[in-house]
């Protein structure tokens, strides 16, 4: 049985994204939603919005009636110490994202966020991470370059 700890903390949370996610559909309301065929810029904001609202919902409901043991870090910590090297190394991937976006382009961002907060995983190793890295650049590439076209370039040097 889920310890009073776990399950606050699981149906907290599942109610902190219930209410980010009815906050930001109710946001993009302000904007033109149109259809499915000719999506406004609301659309998609709106969308992912109620998409977290019932996650979060799914998550605060199944910490009612979950049953199983609470959750155990396995790195040595006790359940209150947070995990500094994965909270760093995805503080550090997003500013490397940020960094190379602007002065490297999209292969070179996807492949710092990629690479960095996968090293935040205790159980990675550089080559793992490193392979992730270049496939998730593939991904990257086929979806937000050539399929989407976004005007983000593959490389860019320079500012």
């Amino acid at each position: 049985m889920s310890t009073p700890s776990q399950f606050k903390k699981d149906y907290y949370g599942g109610a902190l994204m219930v209410i980010i996610g009815v906050a930001a559909a109710y946001a993009a309301t302000g904007y033109h939603l149109g259809t499915l065929a000719r999506m406004g810029p609301g659309f998609f904001p709106c969308a992912v919005g109620v998409l977290l609202a019932l996650v979060g919902l799914i998550i605060a409901v199944s910490a009612r009636f979950d049953n199983g043991p609470p959750a155990v870090s396995g790195h040595g910590y006790g359940s209150g110490m947070p995990d500094l090297r994965g909270c760093s190394c995805i503080v550090l991937g997003i500013l490397a994202f940020l960094l190379f976006g602007e002065y490297g382009g999209l292969l070179p961002a996807s492949f710092a966020i990629v690479f960095i907060t996968a090293l935040g995983d205790r159980g990675n190793t550089i080559k793992q991470a490193a392979l992730l890295a270049l496939g998730m650049c593939a991904i990257a590439g086929v979806v937000f370059w050539w399929a989407l076209q976004m005007q983000m370039p593959l490389f860019r040097w320079g500012g």
